[in-house]
Parts: C-alpha cells; structure tokens; sequence
C-alpha cells in the first residue's frame, strides 16, 4: 500500500474546517432527536441529500433518541444485526425498514399536508395566504426575516424579525427548512413550527420564493407545490410597478428577477391563474384535499 497522499497546509485547514461543521450539524441533530423534533424516517430522508448526516453513526442516532442509552443503543443494533460502525449512508434498506418499525410511534392523528406556494414577485402570493388562513383551518407558516420591519407590521404575525447575528445562529442550527437572500436581507422559514403542525394533523402552507420550494422539495418529498401565476405580464408589471413600499431599484430588481421566475412553472405540481383569490383559495384547498 502506498503513503498516504500529503495534505497542503491550506487543503488540511479546509479538511478540518468542513469536519467541524459536519460535527456542529450532528449535534444540532440529536438535539432535535432528543426533543422529539425528528422521527427516524425524517432523518433517513435528510441523510439523502446531506453528506455531515449521512456520515453519521447509527449507534450515535440511536443513543439520541428519548429513553435510549448507550447498554440499550447495542442491543437493538445487535438484534437488528447491524453493525456498530455502521454509518445511516451505509445501511441497506432493509435494515432501514427494520429500524423505522422498531421507533415507530403510533398515532391516532394523520399526518397534514404540506403545500407550497411560490409565483413571481407581485402576483398575490401574500394576499392568498392571508385569505386562506382566514377561511380555513391551515397553519400558514410565518417567515424570519433580517430586514427592519414596516411601520405596519407585528412580529410572529407578518414576519419574524431577526438580527442577521440570530439568522446566521439559525442557519447553524438548521433551524430553517429553507432561507435565501435578497436585496441585501435574508428570508427563511423556521422549520419547527411547520413540523409540529404537519405531525398535529394540519395542512400547512408556505408561502415562500421559487428557490425556497426548491429547497423544501428536496427537504421534503412529500411537498406539493403550486405555482401562482398572473393572469397577464401587464398585470404583473403594473402591481411591480404600483408598489409604494419598495424603491425604484428594488422594483426594477423585483421586475427582472419576475421574468426568470415564469420560467420555472414547470418545475411545480400545480400551476394556478390568479384571477380571483377566493378561487385560488378553494383550488389550494381542493388540491390538499385529493392528496
């Protein structure tokens, strides 16, 4: 066997950088593990597109979870004949099979839907989920945010307002199912509030930008998404236009960024025309319902 290969000081600064996230991601995991946050399916689910939970140990996924220890850990590896190295990527699916039945926690409530909804900037998205938290029993999901907020607005109702210190704090701790960043602001939504709701039995909806559902997607297969589109481009371009809150620059960016965002229609389960939001409304509803 030959010498290892030898590492530049700049690569092993890297190497170590990226270890020690992977270890903050972890722990931050089993955190959620212990608080019930997570079920094992969600961890099997998140383990397919992170590689810090996908390298995790089994034994140390288990020894997180509530009334399990480290004697108990072993011997639930042992009768399900895995092995005490093994790591979650390595695992084959029956031996996933076997450990989602043996943490299975039954329950007399079915689990609610997830919708999302996204369009370009200025179609409405905002006035529908507002019309349907009103007109329905759904949880409508309500985002952070790191801009200031308007003379009009109240914290937990319209935004979460957060020093960019706190956003970053959360992004550490995976708190958000997904933020992006825009015009010099971040925007993300808490994850735990949309979990809880799901696992309590209600439909949930976000209303979030086209990069945000992608990123749920990925998250959360199980997400419907539902693109909202203007009944014309005019029409868009004169809500954009007509906006009295935002600046002439952040209008001309909103106006530019709408025009790739059209282009992603394609990639949602649903596309709805916004002519009228009670029929919006009643087709998101309709929508959750025949899934």
């Amino acid at each position: 066997m030959g010498a290892p290969p030898q590492l530049t000081p700049e690569e092993r600064a890297k190497a170590l950088a990226k270890a020690k996230l992977s270890r903050q991601e972890r722990a931050a995991l089993k955190v959620r593990i212990k608080s019930t946050e997570l079920t094992i399916p969600q961890i099997f689910e998140i383990a397919t597109t992170d590689e810090a939970i996908a390298k995790m140990r089994v034994l140390e996924l288990i020894e997180s979870i509530p009334g399990m220890g480290k004697v108990r850990a072993k011997a639930v590896m042992e009768r399900l004949n895995i092995s005490l190295t093994r790591r979650i990527q390595g695992l084959g699916r029956h031996q996933i099979e076997s450990l989602i039945q043996e943490f299975a926690t039954p329950s007399g409530k079915e689990k609610g839907k997830l919708l999302v909804l996204s369009g370009p900037g200025g179609v409405g998205k905002s006035t529908v989920a507002k019309a349907l938290k009103v007109s329905s029993p759904f949880y409508v999901s309500v985002s952070a945010t790191t801009r200031l907020p308007r003379f009009n607005e109240v914290e937990g109702i319209d935004y979460h307002f957060y020093s960019h210190d706190q956003f970053s704090e959360a992004i550490s701790r995976g708190d958000f199912l997904e933020w992006a960043e825009f015009a010099g602001n971040r925007y993300g939504t808490p994850r735990k509030a949309v979990e809880d709701a799901l696992r309590d039995g209600k439909n949930v909806l976000l209303e979030i930008e086209i990069s945000g559902a992608k990123q749920v997607k990925e998250k959360m297969q199980e997400a419907l998404l539902v693109f909202l589109e203007p009944p014309t481009w005019e029409e868009l371009v004169s809500r954009l236009e007509g906006r009295g809150t935002d600046s002439a620059e952040r209008r001309a960016a909103r106006l530019a960024l709408a025009q790739e965002e059209m282009a992603a229609a394609s990639f949602f389960d649903k596309v709805v025309i916004n002519t009228e939001v009670e029929k919006v409304v009643a087709t998101l509803i309709e929508f959750a319902s025949a899934h």
